[in-house]
């Protein structure tokens, strides 16, 4: 049963990067498949080649990213609203990319730069977050409200780079809301070996996760060290979600309801559960990039506006916040 599941899901992925291949401004339909045949002039060929398939790629990957760093956090921390922006890596990652473009360090000319300044911001939120939280008991209510106070907090330090830098606000908002846009092969060949290993770190702790889900008792009972498995989890939830962000920026809610999509569909053993979100994270990105950019080209239309660019955060934050309100009308006792 559980392989048909994945086939399902493969097939949905695959369906979803060529929707995503076909979708975009530019180029007809009819243009693409000429060019994935051989032919095509040069301008056709370098859109879909080096413009169209590395986006699609990203967003496939961090898709993944987010939704394992959330199922990981989700079963870490025992919190079903917990999400990558609870470890104050998301707001972190933010943050380090806009202050490297407001000093100059980095740009969108330079993705290796963004990503570093990324990485480097979001494992900086999650340090924050072990010195106020980490050195206590590791209790798992108070780890996720101390997150939401380090993310308030990079926030507002993000806020002041905006006042003191104004003419960086197209990138704290690209960064804010998250877009595929402008996605090169270079933020691809950062993204997938990044996210191929701490993926792989993630499926080695599902036993000691699908415990911790359990409760820190019977962990004990189990001969598991929760403290210990808890920090592992905790740096694979922190480095997944930095790569995603440094790659796209902060996708609202796919941290947070694809988890929850991936244990209806896979049940609660994280050995399956964990590549099943990987994939429902990709399939959920990619659809949503290719639904936005499909969104563009009508509303570019429609409006006569060419430089009119739907970001695909927008449209995920906006049927996350929706899923969620219809989940919480229909279950409002609903426990982990």
């Amino acid at each position: 049963m559980a392989t048909r599941r994945f086939a399902v899901l493969a097939a949905l992925a695959a369906v979803c990067a060529g929707a995503e291949l076909v979708a975009g401004r530019g180029m007809s339909p009819g243009a693409v498949w000429d060019v994935l045949g051989g032919g095509g002039d040069a301008t056709e060929r370098h859109i879909l080649l080096q413009l169209r398939l590395p986006r699609t790629l990203v967003a496939l990957g961090a898709g993944a990213c987010l939704a394992v760093a959330g199922l990981v956090l989700q079963s870490a921390l025992r919190n079903p609203l917990a999400g990558p922006e609870v470890t104050g890596v998301t707001p972190g990652a933010v943050l380090g990319a806009v202050t490297a473009t407001a000093l100059g360090l980095a740009g969108w000319d330079s993705p290796l730069a963004v990503v570093l300044a990324a990485c480097a911001g979001g494992c900086a939120g999650a340090l924050l977050l072990w010195l106020l939280a980490g050195r206590g008991d590791g209790d798992p209510a108070r780890t996720a409200v101390h997150g939401v106070l380090v993310s308030a907090v990079l926030g507002g330090l993000t806020a002041m780079v905006l006042l003191v830098e104004p003419g960086e606000l197209g990138s704290v908002v690209q960064w804010l809301v998250g877009t595929t846009e402008g996605r090169v092969w270079e933020h691809w060949h950062l993204l997938w070996p990044w996210a191929l290993a701490w993926g792989a770190a993630a499926w080695l702790l599902a036993g000691p996760l699908t415990l911790l889900r359990c409760g820190d008792d019977i962990a004990l009972a189990a001969g598991l060290s929760a403290r210990r498995a808890r920090t592992l989890a905790l740096v694979c939830a922190v480095a997944l979600t930095a790569g995603a962000v440094a790659a796209v920026g902060a996708l609202g809610f796919v941290g947070l309801l694809v988890p929850h999509l991936a244990v209806a569909v896979f049940g609660a053993d994280l050995r399956t559960g964990l590549p099943g979100a990987a994939l429902t994270g990709a399939v959920v990105v990619c659809g949503a990039d290719a639904v936005a950019q499909l969104s563009s080209r009508l509303l570019a239309l429609t409006l006569d506006a060419d430089r009119l660019t739907l970001p695909v955060g927008a449209l995920t934050a906006c049927l996350g916040a929706a899923l969620l309100l219809v989940v919480v009308r229909r279950a409002p006792g609903r426990t982990f």
